[in-house]
């Protein structure tokens, strides 16, 4: 059983009369104070802003030229192609957002190109490759004669692979949204909107929306050649969207709002008359319409995602969304769901071995839980993983040796710093990951691979990357990962990543958590409140679906079933159903719990947290239980009592700054934990030694987004100091020389060891530092080594202070719930 979880609530600022009528006015039916509430709360604060966010006809998307000469070179490629007749390879990626860019590019330039025969697309076997290029592939795809590979999803980072491909005769035209190279690869052309600044309207872009923007150049560069419009392509992107779990501003929400219109238009028509009779099929499967993101992100998000989990190979769904055969089609949805069925299932038996294996820990003890099984299948590794650390509230690192000892150098330990993870972690996805492939051990026999997810305030990444030598291959960001390491370095690493956590966290407590929006009651459930918070949809990364606190309620009519007839197969399928009662109405409120039996429901009195929901199956409106205990356990407003009242003022002007006179403001842009954890208890011993919580110290987080230099500028700007200060002999304090070079002390020393491998001379003298510099060629490898870790350390600190640039307010509120205890 999962431990006691902590609730919180959302600070809410109630928004001005005038945001609330403007708010009304899209939601005539109801007050809109609700909605009003969520959408000021989550930085909808003007007119302008509020009509584009509700309504994409007022959104003005970017042109797909706003990739400017990388875009122009990519379409030049393409068009030489076109007119040269030349072969094409699409290559993609096995997740939901890999399949569907695939689609778009295979449908898109598929009116250009003559399909399998100019045209064909590859993509990886996720149970014996890994994401991205690679030589055996590219080797295939020469022996076919094709002169051009466009990537999507991935390539990135492939500048080996891609050199490889060159040498062949291949040109590459990369589509990507995932972390970008150092340097230019050899490419025709590499279009990834993480080129672009963060607030850039492009820079969200999903690896199938950038796809998209491929083929929208393509059509206004070549009118009057494609058959079909460019719009039948935005219900593909929408799927991909949604599923990957991307920020939904700027153009991904305008792109998912026009796809799910098209999805449900679609959807509408007479099976014979749709245009993607397989996207048909599998929502009537899964039971679902369309018209919401969860009908994605709950229904064929998780199918797409299964199929190469469950087999490796999923390249048939890209005929499966693409086709127009409804009788194949419907073979493939079929094939699809049973495949989704076996994922249950089979994430259902892990869970439950997991579940076993988590009674013989000592969670009071246990920071990082680190479970290995010889049997267990890694496709779904990182969902479980997920949802034990949400029950758990720790960090969760599962562990496979099946089949350890035939595992090569690449492979699927990377899976689980990717895509969509349906139900389990939600955000884990590579946005800004970081990946270090480490050197390959002589003799390693067994090799355990898997997946680790994290909860809240702990950066996973970090903490699996303090253990890099003791791992074989590791990848991900501060939510997820992959990673592989010898069998016999499991306990070591157990013992490493515990203590390690266990010293950073200090005195705090890791606890489950859940978070709140608004309290509501029974009463208010329905298609007035459902309507109003549809205005929020589509929901994702940076806008998450409502939660809803209802107080002092009571479940009846409660019934389960655990078992589900596919094609003559029993698989194992839990869903609990019930009514949800309070004292605001005399009519009771449909709901249901996935993954969990009726009895697990509390007697009697309880509170819950749910998402509001309407069943197109049923025709009902419905809840969907997140989280519930009885309400003698709930005492909701205890571990807030002594949280600091937090004022998210990133990127403001100093004028907003002054008129906090009271309180505790940050300025410089945090690397770590630690830093926020610091003054997170300077402020709560402020707030503590008041007299009443109306005396709460306030804190403002107030730092600006980072604009870096590339590192191998920083590391010549350092170099160029010490020069100048060795030639005049003058003095310097490390105050001083990180305002210069604008790095944290840690990565100062870094730095400061490998200026001693080129010959300067570091010493202390009262405060300050005296450099001066005796050139020796001797060491120039260990200075090569040296000055290569300080790169790296200053690219990882970069990386972290964009993560802390963005944190959700929530995540920061929920360490100050740690530390309030």
């Amino acid at each position: 059983m999962p431990e006691q979880q902590q609730w919180t609530i959302t600070a809410t600022e109630q928004p001005p009369e005038w945001f609330i009528q403007a708010v009304k006015q899209h939601t005539p039916a109801s007050s809109g104070l609700y909605a009003a509430q969520l959408l000021w709360q989550r930085g909808i604060k003007d007119r302008q802003q509020l009509t584009a966010f509700i309504n994409y006809k007022a959104y003005q998307p970017a042109s797909p030229f706003e990739f400017g000469q990388e875009m122009h070179l990519a379409i030049a490629r393409l068009q030489q192609a076109y007119n040269t007749k030349e072969k094409i390879a699409i290559w993609g990626d096995f997740d939901a957002d890999g399949i569907t860019a695939t689609s778009v590019l295979w449908d898109g330039l598929g009116q250009f190109f003559a399909q399998n025969t100019q045209l064909v697309y590859y993509i990886p076997n996720r149970l014996k490759e890994s994401h991205g290029l690679n030589n055996q592939g590219i080797d295939n795809l020469a022996k076919q004669g094709c002169k051009l590979i466009v990537t999507c999803d991935t390539g990135s980072t492939n500048v080996e692979e891609i050199i490889y491909a060159k040498h062949l005769g291949i040109d590459v035209i990369v589509t990507d949204h995932h972390t970008l190279p150092a340097e230019r690869p050899l490419v025709a052309a590499i279009i990834n909107p993480r080129y672009f600044p963060k607030e850039h309207q492009l820079f969200n872009l999903s690896g199938v929306a950038v796809a998209y923007k491929l083929v929208e150049a393509l059509y206004q560069s070549l009118p009057n050649v494609a058959k079909y419009p460019l719009e039948d392509l935005l219900d593909l992107v929408a799927v991909g969207l949604i599923a990957d779990l991307v920020q939904l501003s700027g153009d991904c929400r305008y792109l998912a709002q026009m796809g799910i219109q098209r999805l449900q238009e679609d959807f509408k028509q007479p099976a014979a008359a749709r245009r993607r009779p397989g996207v048909g099929r599998l929502l009537e499967l899964c039971q679902k319409s369309g018209d919401r993101p969860t009908d994605i992100s709950f229904g064929l998000g998780p199918r797409i995602n299964a199929v190469s989990r469950i087999q490796g190979d999923a390249s048939f769904c890209v005929e499966l969304l693409t086709s127009r055969d409804v009788k194949r089609c419907n073979e493939l949805a079929e094939v699809t769901e049973l495949a989704n069925a076996r994922r249950k299932s089979l994430q259902k038996d892990v869970q439950a071995q997991v579940a076993q294996k988590l009674t013989q820990l000592d969670l009071s003890t246990t920071s990082v839980i680190v479970l290995e099984d010889a049997q267990w299948p890694a496709g779904v590794l990182g969902l479980v993983a997920g949802q034990v650390a949400q029950e758990t509230g720790r960090p969760t690192i599962l562990l496979s040796t099946e089949g350890a000892g035939e595992q090569g150098s690449r492979g699927a330990e990377e899976q689980g710093s990717r895509g969509a993870e349906e139900q389990g972690s939600r955000g884990a996805g590579e946005q800004g990951s970081n990946s270090s492939p480490l050197p390959l051990r002589p003799s390693a026999p067994l090799l355990a691979r898997g997946s680790a997810r994290s909860v809240n305030s702990v950066d996973l990444y970090q903490l699996v990357k303090e253990q890099a030598h003791l791992l074989h291959r590791f990848g991900g960001h501060p939510f997820a990962a992959g990673l592989s390491l010898l069998v016999e370095n499991i306990p070591l690493f157990t013992a490493a990543i515990n203590q390690q956590l266990r010293q950073s966290l200090g005195s705090t407590t890791l606890t489950p958590t859940v978070q709140a929006d608004l309290t509501v009651t029974v009463a208010d459930l329905g298609k007035e409140l459902f309507l109003e918070l549809k205005l929020l949809e589509p929901c994702g990364m940076g806008n998450p679906v409502p939660k809803l606190l209802i107080q002092n309620c009571w479940f009846e009519n409660s019934w389960h079933r655990n078992q589900q007839d596919w094609l003559g197969k029993k698989v194992q399928y839990i869903k609990a159903e019930f009514d949800i009662r309070d004292d605001s109405s005399r009519s009771a409120f449909p709901g249901l719990w996935w993954g969990h039996y009726k009895d697990e429901l509390p007697i009697g009195r309880c509170d819950c947290i749910a998402e509001l929901d309407y069943n197109t199956f049923k025709k009902r409106y419905e809840i969907r239980l997140i989280a519930v205990r009885s309400s003698a356990n709930s005492a909701l407003n205890a571990p807030l009592a002594l949280t600091p009242f937090i004022l998210d003022l990133r990127n403001q002007e100093h004028s907003a700054l002054n008129t906090q006179h009271s309180a505790l403001i940050i300025e410089d842009c945090p690397t770590n934990w630690d830093d926020l954890r610091m003054w997170l208890r300077r402020c709560l011993a402020i707030s503590r030694s008041t007299s009443g919580l109306d005396n709460q110290q306030q804190l403002a987080i107030a730092w600006s987004k980072p604009k870096h230099q590339p590192p191998n500028q920083i590391w010549l700007t350092l170099v160029g100091i010490a020069k100048y200060l060795s030639r005049t002999n003058q003095l310097v304090t490390r105050g001083q020389l990180l305002e210069k070079i604008g790095i944290s002390d840690q990565t100062l020393l870094v730095g400061i060891k490998a200026l001693k491998y080129l010959g300067f001379t570091v010493q202390r003298q009262d405060r300050s530092l005296q450099i001066t510099w005796n050139p020796n060629d001797s060491a120039e490898n260990l200075a090569d080594e040296a000055v290569a870790r300080f790169l790296a350390a200053v690219r990882e600190e970069q990386f972290q202070q964009q993560y802390f640039a963005e944190v959700p307010l929530s995540t920061i509120v929920a360490i100050a719930s740690y530390d309030s205890k």
